[in-house]
């Protein structure tokens, strides 16, 4: 089920890359040919209230729980962090329930650049990613110079991929040109990281520039799409997330190239999260059930999702306080 209303907003990579190259015009005059779909809002939301609904038990509901802790970047990003945090949290990442070794590992963990010589070396040999977000997060109020080189530091460090903030300022303002080319440099300067493009959906407002936002940060390289930085409210919600994943299926269907989504910040049980599955499962299939096609930004979660998975193998709730807490 479509929740735009005409077409598929293809074909609009050569358009961006057209204005970024363009010369003698105004800064955004190509940009500004770029009209995506309408998005319908009440479409929209009564489809994940209609996909919210939908029961999952038994060998599904555990499965599906699983795989969410697979899919898990677990994150610490605050100014308190210390390299004995970030230590602990690796080591949840590789063994998320030191009971039930079959569970895990993690994705990835996200830190801030400073830590992110102390992960690789807490996860030397496993296959768990490490993250970090650079170019001025969370605000994304930095000069793009300054914003390159705090890029290809995380990456000097060690950073598999790096989670970057766009420019939502520029964003609303109608200046795409600059939005687009701060993703470009920014996804040249991590080589062969992977880069996860952050819109900041709770600032952008209408789902219509949030889809915008979406179909820009694809022309531009990302090779995931994320809703937040977890920093501000509202962060990740079913209905910004289905728009974002339509603009993933969109330019599939038009390219053949695969792009991931992540939301963040917001997504705290269980219930949640097998919600989310549901949702990328309808609008995207099974192949994007999978960690190099989706995540969940997760602090929260984790502990959640193992208490019950712990009821389902035990038939009682454990207390929370049996959980570590990282």
């Amino acid at each position: 089920m479509s929740t735009h209303e005409n077409g598929n907003g293809n074909g609009n990579a050569a358009l961006f890359k057209q204005g970024a190259a363009a010369s003698g015009a105004g800064r955004g005059s190509t940009y500004a040919l770029f009209q995506p779909p309408p998005v319908d809002a009440v479409a929209v939301e009564e489809r994940v209230a209609a996909l919210g609904k939908r029961s999952i038990k038994k060998a599904a509901k555990v499965a599906g729980l699983k795989l969410a802790i697979r899919m898990m970047d677990l994150t610490t990003l605050e100014g308190k962090d210390t390299a004995g945090k970030v230590r602990q949290m690796c080591q949840k990442a590789l063994r998320p329930l030191d009971s039930d070794g079959t569970l895990g590992p993690c994705a990835a963990i996200c830190v801030y650049p400073n830590h992110v010589a102390t992960a690789r070396e807490a996860l030397r040999g496993s296959e768990v990613k490490v993250a970090s977000v650079a170019t001025a997060f969370p605000s994304g109020q930095s000069p793009l110079a300054v914003k390159i080189d705090d890029t290809r530091r995380a990456v000097e460090f060690g950073a598999d991929e790096i989670d970057m903030v766009i420019d939502r300022g520029a964003m609303l303002v109608g200046d795409y040109a600059k939005v687009f080319d701060e993703i470009a440099a920014t996804k040249e300067a991590c080589g062969a990281a992977h880069l996860k493009v952050i819109l900041e959906t709770g600032e952008l407002g209408a789902y219509d520039v949030v889809r915008k936002a979406s179909e820009l940060a694809i022309a531009a390289g990302a090779d995931f799409i994320k809703t937040s930085t977890g920093k501000i409210q509202p962060a990740a919600t079913p209905a910004v997330t289905l728009v974002m994943l339509e603009a993933i299926r969109d330019h599939f269907y038009a390219t053949g190239r695969k792009i991931g989504m992540k939301p963040a910040g917001g997504v705290r049980t269980a219930k949640q999260s097998l919600q989310y599955l549901v949702i990328v499962k309808e609008t995207l299939g099974d192949a994007w059930l999978t960690p190099d096609l989706f995540r969940f930004g997760a602090s929260a979660l984790l502990n959640d999702v193992l208490m019950q998975l712990e009821k389902e193998r035990t038939g009682s709730y454990q207390a929370a306080e049996d959980f570590s807490k990282d």
